[in-house]
């Protein structure tokens, strides 16, 4: 865990005695300062933000080198006006800056949005309005601090898989046609892929009744909504349950249903509008140093999914480089024991340069993005490209190893965090998520109820990451093709031809690790994923080291790559997925205990080491691999409990496995733990072969879309179409294995059955096939 201990040790002493009177005192080396900012009311004609500046900037002119300590002195609500900067002339090395409590256990609350009195008046059907004249427009309500609902169909149903409500028909021209005025209302969608969603705006209305849009930015792979996982919302004329909301604003009206029982004489309106609440700004050559923020509540941040537009390399992401606490440019600063309760965004973004940050026993839930981000600047990657299919001839490759500037966060550290329902209204984020950055460490996290990955690794720049003891289950819960943990490494020697990349990696080994210069290590983890992979890495992702960790039900993949040992894990009821794998990889699987058969796919070599596993009893050993592996009953400890240590006459003993802790997965503090949900544990059952649709076509052998593996493997949107798994010589089709049929001439074929037939239809013709390779569609003719 490096350094972490100590280093809590010296931020815990750093806060000293709290202090508990309103006034300004000096306490050793620390000046405890009441900060200068008003709660609950309107707020006063210069802005409260402008005047803690203002006090910050007189304070460190009055005590250079001492610990200044923003103490708030009020438990309740502290409405900021504008985001509160902090550059590097109030903290750059000539002593701390402190934000807390006066006393601990002080509930305070810094808030992104604003308090509002209106007088509410009845309308009709259990609608309540009141005139709101705001000068600007806002994406959340909050009654009494609870948040409601905007305007939506279909409605909210806290139990639907996707959006908690979608419809096919939330764009359909029949309700279209009801809307008066729908300008202004938005579009959410899962991705057509479902790798994420998008999210529009809409901004007319066509004759026939369907709608002009703009955005569809928030993903970087484009391909277009999902046909059915659709809603809508701020449409006044969906305004028709308890808790929705609708905001008037050319008209400056708000419309509210109260549930039952509300009494809105006496309720707390807050709206949103702030995207930041608080921003450490510095630069690489000028930092902010040293902040600590501490034991505050950060709640009411506005949602920023129209803002979410910036491509990350070649991952599936695009972001928006901001969060309710920024750190951009920083080092040694700290954001410790903080709840983000309900913000529209990201929790905590670190970006672009950024040395020795650490988010430590933070309590981070219903956020509309990511939970904490570590991102830094594309400047810093060399020959860098931004979407899938994009590709560049090797005289254009940058060869210099490593990074091309300091831009990036290095050396940060993610420990402790309890953070759950991230992703509620972007579905493209993770728990953590981590791109161009190195040596970060994630430890003793428990993450859950997440839309996608708990913890994602964009891509390979530039490793060296530690991720270790995490708790991580409930994932992928809307999307799919994912994992619990999820990578990519689709680096700068990356090319979406398979062919042409193996022919450049095999002749120019030297560029697989240009980008991917540190070992990532994944380790003593506890990882569950019942809609995918509990540990999947996908494309390109290389230079891993990955032991001792428990996968509780979505088995471990590893797609192309290179240079990855996976050793001394426990995989329950699943096994292990390589998929497409380079004739060079070096990977290595060994001193696994597995549940059932492996699942390979489009693998013709097997890297450097696929050997001495356990395999369940009676299970047929591998032919290819695992000369010396054996099978039997592991004989595991306690599975009911989630012991999966072996007892000492377990065959495991015989492949060199060795036993490792289960009760250090997930946070440490009591506090958390006692917040934490508990991972689900799997029934163990020994897992059987699928049966299977392969047949033979004029001498190839093909199959239905029969797993997700294959899927993941084709990169196929859905489970349509035929899986050509082997092509014989002088085939009449120029196809190759891992292809696609979708089309026999203009006719779609979903399955084995409907091609045969469907082919059998067209006698001698030979109709051209339409096919997906590669990620993309083509369409070929018969030979000769």
């Amino acid at each position: 865990m490096k350094s972490i201990n100590l280093y809590l040790l010296l931020l815990m002493s750093l806060a000293g005695p709290l202090a508990s009177k309103a006034q300004e005192r000096v306490s050793n080396d620390t000046v405890y300062i009441p900060a200068d900012i008003r709660t609950g009311d309107p707020l006063p004609p210069d802005g409260n933000t402008i005047r803690l500046q203002h006090m910050l900037r007189e304070k460190r002119a009055a005590y250079p080198g001492k610990t200044l300590a923003i103490i708030f002195t009020q438990p309740g609500t502290w409405y900021l006006d504008t985001t509160l900067v902090i550059t590097p002339e109030l903290a750059n090395g000539n002593g701390s800056i402190v934000f807390m409590p006066a006393n601990t256990g002080d509930s305070i609350t810094l808030s992104g949005g604003q308090p509002i009195k209106v007088k509410w008046r009845r309308w009709k059907k259990g609608i309540y309005k009141a005139r709101l004249d705001l000068p600007y427009n806002f994406d959340q309500l909050y009654i009494n601090d609870e948040q409601q609902v905007r305007a939506r169909y279909p409605n909210y149903d806290s139990s639907a898989k996707h959006y908690n409500g979608s419809a096919a028909d939330a764009l359909s021209p029949e309700r279209i046609k009801t809307w008066k005025h729908p300008q202004g209302g938005y579009v959410h969608a899962l991705h057509k892929g479902e790798w994420g969603g998008y999210h529009y705006r809409i901004i007319g209305v066509n004759p026939d009744n369907t709608l002009q849009l703009e955005g569809g930015y928030q993903n970087n792979r484009q391909m277009g909504m999902h046909a059915g996982h659709r809603f809508v919302e701020n449409i006044f004329e969906e305004l028709d349950t308890t808790r929705e909301w609708f905001y008037d604003q050319p008209d400056k009206t708000l419309y509210y249903k109260p549930a039952p029982g509300t009494r809105l004489s006496k309720a707390s309106v807050v709206v949103s509008r702030l995207l930041q609440v608080i921003a450490l700004k510095g630069s690489a050559d000028n930092p902010v140093r040293n902040v600590t923020i501490a034991n505050l509540r950060f709640a009411h941040t506005a949602p920023t999914f129209m803002d979410t537009r910036e491509p990350l390399l070649r991952s599936d992401w695009t972001i928006y480089r901001g969060g309710t606490v920024l750190l951009d440019g920083t080092e040694h600063c700290t954001i410790r024991d903080c709840e983000f309760d309900h913000n529209g965004g990201n929790a905590v973004f670190v970006s672009n340069y950024n040395r020795h940050a650490l988010i430590s026993g933070c309590h981070i839930h219903d956020a509309g993005g990511s939970g904490i981000c570590f991102v830094g600047n594309p400047d810093a990657v060399r020959s860098p490209l931004f979407e899938y299919n994009e590709s560049q001839p090797l005289a254009a490759i940058d060869t210099v190893r490593g990074p091309k500037t300091n831009h990036y966060p290095d050396s940060c550290t993610a420990y402790n965090n309890l953070i759950y329902r991230t992703g509620t209204i972007e579905k493209q984020t993770a728990g953590v998520q981590l791109s161009m950055a190195t040596n970060i460490s994630v430890l003793h996290n428990t993450i859950y109820d997440v839309p996608r990955a708990g913890i994602n690794v964009s891509e390979g720049t530039f490793g060296g990451h530690d991720i270790a003891y995490n708790d991580v289950f409930n994932t992928v819960l809307e999307t799919g093709d994912h994992g619990a943990f999820n990578s990519w490494g689709r680096d700068r020697y990356w090319h979406p031809d398979r062919r042409t990349m193996d022919s450049l990696t095999a002749a120019h080994p030297e560029l697989i690790l240009l980008d991917a210069i540190y070992t990532t290590q994944l380790h003593h983890n506890r990882f569950r994923c019942d809609h995918g992979w509990d540990i999947d890495l996908d494309d390109g992702s290389s230079n891993y080291y990955i032991y001792n960790n428990v996968c509780l039900n979505g088995g471990l993949k590893l797609r192309e790559g290179f240079y990855r040992t996976v050793e001394n894990n426990v995989i329950l009821n699943n096994s292990f997925h390589p998929h497409v794998w380079f004739k060079n990889s070096h990977d290595i699987f060994r001193h696994n205990i597995v549940t059932g058969p492996y699942k390979p796919i489009g693998i013709h070599y097997w890297g450097d080491e696929i050997d001495n596993n356990l395999f369940p009893a009676n299970t047929a050993l591998p032919t290819e691999t695992d000369k010396h592996s054996v099978s039997g009953d592991a004989g595991f400890v306690n599975p009911i409990a989630g012991d999966y240590r072996v007892k000492a006459a377990s065959p495991a003993l015989r492949i060199l496995f060795n036993s490792f802790s289960m009760d250090s997965f997930g946070v440490v503090s009591p506090a958390l733990r006692q917040l934490a949900k508990k991972a689900p544990l799997p029934v163990l059952a020994q897992q059987r072969l699928l049966t299977t649709s392969e047949t033979t076509w004029l001498g190839a052998r093909i199959k239905n879309i029969e797993t997700l593996g294959e899927r993941s493997a084709a990169g196929l949107p859905d489970d349509n179409g035929v899986y050509v798994i082997s092509v014989p010589d002088n085939f009449p089709y120029q196809l190759q294995a891992g292809d696609v049929i979708l089309k026999v001439g203009d006719t779609a074929v979903e399955k084995v059955k409907d091609f045969l037939n469907t082919y059998s239809r067209q006698g001698d013709r030979r109709e051209k096939l339409t096919i997906f390779r590669n990620q993309r569609l083509q369409i070929i003719g018969p030979q000769g």
